[in-house]
């Protein structure tokens, strides 16, 4: 299997067009993963057009290896000068904004985990695809993949070039790092690493011109969060959380964080309001009920819907068949329905909204 040392070995034999070799201060990091081989080039944005050419060579060249199963090079902003790198012609710029062959981009956040994002997620997205729309989704949770079981994708995706081809599955094109690493691998990285991989996952997937792209985030208010504000116009987020106060008080600093990055949050959606026993009919508010209807009233955002606590939720996750496309009837998948119902109205609402997010 291709190693780090082997990249950097490779990048060192690498000739330009000049027969010059690359500039070692112009690699600005290298990343390695089970074939997966991300190298990011410090380049100035005044120079990027001219050096597309040498950036497709040398991702020609690194894909040609042995071992590698994808390879992307990219362009990133030179480090300045004292932050642990070389300045690389003109004043580092904002970079270019990403996926930008699509419409409209929804993130799916929660402020802890165990909410169930995933799960609304997923079926927030197969119900964008039930109203006819051309829909992406891409599982930003490097840590925790979920979208292969959810999805009921054991397989690898394909490879067009040196690109992975997005999985087909319940008329969506999803992808997910765990799409290509085993099921059962722990993802011990560290930070960039897991940047690198967020990066491949948008600029090494061949993503076709889509209407929706809902990306499910880790929990939490992170990097992945503030480096997918920056790099992508998101149209807005969606927030998931459960009714009691601690998560509440959770999905708070979640609705807090989008909102100092500018980036419009279309509403809060309820997840597990309440369960109903299969055999005798009784409700039962297990973790209270109401909790996200009342806060987001009181913070000034829209309020997205509620979705019960049903065993056919979680066995259908387990199965990979969700409920919203295979049972679109059932409770659950008219829940999910009304939520993407006001998603689609909060969309409309915000599609031409604010410029280009750049945070200082």
């Amino acid at each position: 299997m291709i190693d780090e040392a082997a990249v950097r070995a490779a990048l060192a034999a690498f000739r330009t067009q000049d027969d010059a070799a690359l500039p070692e201060s112009m690699i600005d990091s290298v990343a390695v993963r089970d074939g997966m081989v991300q190298v990011a080039l410090g380049v100035a944005k005044t120079a990027a057009e001219r050096l597309e050419p040498l950036r497709l060579r040398l991702e020609q060249h690194l894909a040609a290896l042995k071992g590698v199963r994808n390879a992307t090079v990219m362009f990133t902003a030179p480090r300045a000068p004292g932050a642990g790198g070389h300045q690389h012609g003109a004043a580092a710029s904002p970079p270019p904004a990403l996926l930008t062959q699509v419409k409209s981009i929804i993130a799916v956040a929660s402020g802890k985990g165990g909410v169930g994002k995933s799960t609304v997620a997923v079926n927030l997205a197969v119900s964008l695809a039930a109203k006819g729309m051309s829909v992406g989704l891409l599982d930003a949770d490097i840590y925790g993949p979920s979208l292969p079981r959810m999805l009921g994708t054991r397989g690898k995706p394909e490879l067009l070039g040196n690109k992975l081809v997005p999985i087909d599955a319940w008329g969506l094109k999803a992808i997910s790092i765990g799409h290509v690493v085993a099921e059962e691998t722990a993802m011990v990285w560290r930070g960039p690493m897991v940047l690198n991989a967020l990066m491949q996952l948008m600029t090494g997937v061949e993503w076709p011109a889509l209407d929706v792209m809902v990306i499910d985030l880790p929990p939490g208010t992170g990097d992945i969060q503030l480096t997918l504000a920056q790099r992508l116009k998101l149209t807005g987020a969606v927030v998931v959380s459960t009714p009691q106060d601690i998560a509440l008080l959770d999905a708070r600093r979640g609705v807090s964080m989008f909102q100092q990055v500018r980036v419009p949050v279309l509403g809060i959606v309820e997840n597990m309001s309440f369960f109903c026993c299969p055999n005798c009919g009784t409700r039962t508010e297990i973790f209270g009920h109401g909790g996200a209807r009342a806060e987001a009233a009181r913070i000034g955002v829209p309020f997205l819907g509620e979705v019960p606590l049903l065993p056919a939720i979680r066995a259908t996750s387990d199965e990979g068949t969700p409920i919203a496309v295979s049972a679109p009837q059932s409770e659950a998948g008219q829940a999910f329905a009304a939520v993407a119902d006001a998603v689609t109205a909060q969309m409309g609402g915000v599609r031409t909204a604010g410029p280009r997010i750049v945070i200082e």
